[in-house]
């Protein structure tokens, strides 16, 4: 116990970079970014430039995560609980932990069989999003439109699918949109390639940097502590660092769901960020630009920028106008984030302290994330786009004179030789 209390104090102490301070601010002002992934939904507003006089929207090219969810099984909210009410049963309970047990109980009547299904926020998410969408380009969306929908096979992504068209249609019901989920579409809806498929498990080229990483970070004692009465307890029946991962869990799901409880309590808000770290680095190596992995996780999502562009140049063929919207998961959208380099979504940093600098989970795949590209032209059939990331307007290494629009020749060059 004594060496474990000197390795935490030893972290403690350690100097954290400016621009990892900077996370660590963050973090303590919204603690909701220290879900990563798990972090719901933040844009209320979509920004957009006018376009150069002469030029309007008449195609989106639309790829979306899932909206907010509920944890994957009951699983993750009854264990955390089993092992603390073990611990009633044992007088062991400091009255913050019986507390804590009451608070678990009480979520799990709202998450109780539904796991990893989309939440009533997830739903408005999407709802919202497409009613902005239709919004800032109604021309997109006039009568004549033809806009098409597909999702994975997954459950919570066909219903944002069905919630994003709904909105759509209470903006314009006129509206007819064919809407899929089926196994024809995931050649590129949810693309993971053979080759990438063993650089997830543990003989990954990230695990074991991120395991040794995760132990260095993950200090349980004073959680334990705040929890437990009696530390001959915790000794013999609990395992510390398993049930504060547990609990991170429960803590940062807890945005997405329609419980008002709150769990942050428990973390410090360094405890948080160290937690984000070592999850925000497992993603990282598992789905990004992680050099070892060479680009493997990258690739997986040029069978979706090949279909970027063939239904782009499906709709200017037909000289007409609507959308392409499709709906998948955040192992997709980190992959097409980082192929299109889009501002932010890669990095070649591979030290998971130093990853935060350059790379954030919660800026690239939010819950509902989303990347659009959207199509001008004006009367002489001259053809622009811009990208936007979450609905804010972004940039991609190709040169412009137009920012944040690109020439669609220039543009549709750079989409076919990454996605090659």
């Amino acid at each position: 116990m004594r060496q474990r209390l000197i390795s935490i104090l030893l972290a403690a102490a350690l100097i954290i970079p400016a621009a990892a301070q900077g996370r660590l601010d963050e973090i303590t002002a919204t603690p909701g970014k220290a879900g990563g992934v798990y972090y719901a939904y933040p844009v209320i507003e979509s920004h957009n430039t006018p376009a150069p006089a002469g030029y309007e929207p008449f195609y989106i090219s639309h790829y979306g995560r899932h909206g907010s969810r509920y944890l994957i099984s009951d699983n993750d909210y009854t264990a955390p609980a089993k092992v603390l009410r073990r611990a009633k049963e044992h007088g062991a309970l400091t009255p913050l932990g019986l507390d804590v047990l009451n608070r678990l109980d009480s979520v799990y009547t709202e998450a109780r069989g539904r796991g990893g299904e989309l939440s009533p926020l997830g739903y408005r998410q999407h709802r919202a999003i497409a009613r902005r969408m239709h919004d800032a380009f109604p021309q997109v969306f006039a009568k004549g439109a033809k806009v098409d929908a597909a999702s994975t096979t997954v459950m919570r992504c066909a219903h944002s699918m069905w919630a994003f068209t709904e909105g759509l249609k209470e903006k314009a019901p006129w509206l007819e949109i064919p809407r899929e989920s089926s196994e024809r579409n995931m050649y590129y809806l949810n693309y993971h390639s053979p080759e990438s498929g063993p650089l997830t498990s543990h003989d990954g080229p990230y695990y074991q940097t991120w395991r040794k990483y995760k132990a260095e970070r993950t200090n349980a004692d004073r959680l334990m502590a705040s929890l437990f009465s009696d530390p001959t307890y915790v000794t013999e029946w609990i395992d510390p660092e398993q049930l504060m991962w547990q609990l991170y869990w429960v803590t940062v799901g807890q945005q997405n769901i329609e419980s008002t409880l709150d769990f942050t309590d428990l973390f410090t808000p360094r405890e948080l960020y160290d937690l984000w770290t070592v999850f925000n680095f497992e993603f990282f190596g598992r789905n990004s630009s992680y050099a070892p992995a060479g680009g493997a996780f990258v690739k997986n999502a040029s069978n979706l920028v090949r279909h970027i562009v063939e239904q782009a140049d499906s709709c200017i063929a037909r000289g007409s106008h609507g959308a392409t919207l499709r709906f998948g998961h955040d192992g997709n959208i980190v992959p097409l984030a980082a192929l299109l380099g889009l501002k932010g979504c890669s990095t070649d940093i591979t030290d998971p302290a130093k990853l935060p600098e350059g790379w954030a989970d919660f800026e690239v795949s939010p819950m509902a994330a989303n990347i659009q590209i959207v199509f001008f032209r004006n009367k002489k059939g001259d053809i622009i786009a811009k990208l936007m990331l979450n609905e804010h307007e972004t940039s991609i290494p190709v040169e412009t004179d137009i920012f944040p629009f690109y020439r669609w020749s220039d543009l549709r060059q750079y989409l076919l030789n990454i996605s090659n």
